[in-house]
């Protein structure tokens, strides 16, 4: 997997819409945000543009991706938020630029069609980590800046990770490279030139929200039959917030454990990365991370992310 290069005070940071459109107000205040943290903000007018429920026709978001890529001045690239667009976007980009440029690529949600090209289609280290939208918008009640600054800023592995409420479905232990998402956009991506074909031995983290028990079971069946899941030696589960039954003591997070729990390795649920209810962790994709099942459940990113 190629690493690009650790961000440094006063490096530039372009966002862009590669999916829905946004709130002025909120990103205005992830922006500032992007300046507190001691990186500049780069953006064009395109990034305001209006398609419906995008942010602009394919071809704008697209090319406000690929101009980031393409600048030399462009140290990373942060997306505003999710909502649906980024796979119309796919046919559009170019592998060649992505692997020329090797940018960490922050995002999460919608975004995970683009994390999945990054890492399966070009081979590059990217990071499921905060947006702007109801994330770098809220400060220190959005996102973990710890863990931001650990993935992003030090050529050293983030090391273990254990955040409170993380719980363990399955015991045991094992690793692989990180790779996974929102499990919608990763099924959605299944039969097509963009698909999630991870490796042989990797490790699974899944994000959802706002999904029913019932759909949580036909999308993990789904993911089972494509034989994508025979794959994994691990698996690591979000938060999983509003994927409760409405007036049922049925719980996402029960459900999400009866169909893991003949898994043959170590399956944790709870880690707050994507979809939280509370500030959102970074995690890095594509890069060595095990997965320790038991009373103390933890994952362990044993390589860097930057260089």
């Amino acid at each position: 997997m190629l690493k690009p290069r650790a961000l440094q005070p006063g490096d530039r940071l372009a966002v862009v819409a590669p999916a829905s459109s946004f709130d002025r107000e909120e990103f205005d205040r992830g922006v500032e945000e992007i300046r507190k943290l001691g990186l500049v903000p780069v953006y064009d007018e395109s990034v305001f543009e209006r398609d419906r429920y995008l942010a602009g026709s394919p071809e704008v978001r697209a090319t406000a991706l690929r101009a980031a890529w393409n600048d030399p001045s462009i140290a990373a690239v942060i997306g505003v938020r999710g909502g649906y667009g980024s796979a119309q976007i796919l046919p559009l980009l170019n592998r060649e630029e992505a692997r020329r440029a090797c940018k960490p690529f922050i995002g999460y949600s919608d975004l995970t069609a683009i994390l999945t090209f990054l890492t399966i289609g070009c081979g590059i280290v990217a990071f499921h980590g905060p947006m702007l939208d109801r994330r770098l918008s809220k400060g220190a009640a959005g996102y973990d800046l710890d863990s931001f600054s650990r993935a992003l800023t030090r050529a050293e592995p983030m090391g273990e990770l254990s955040p409170p409420g993380l719980e363990t479905i399955r015991p045991g232990e094992a690793k692989g490279l990180l790779l996974g998402g929102t499990l919608t956009q990763l099924l959605a991506s299944i039969g097509t030139p963009f698909a999630f074909a991870p490796p042989r031995g990797y490790v699974l983290f899944l994000d959802e929200v706002g999904e029913r028990p019932y759909r949580l079971d036909r999308q993990v069946l789904q993911l089972r039959q494509t034989r994508v899941l025979a794959r994994a030696s691990a698996i690591v589960i979000g938060e999983l917030p509003n994927c409760d039954e409405p007036k049922s003591d049925l719980t996402g997070r029960a459900v999400m454990a009866d169909l893991f729990k003949d898994f043959p390795g170590p399956v944790l649920i709870g880690f707050p990365s994507g979809h939280t209810t509370g500030p959102a962790m970074t995690l890095v994709f594509g890069v060595t991370t095990r997965v320790i099942g038991g009373a103390r459940p933890r994952l362990v990113i044993e390589e860097s992310a930057v260089q």
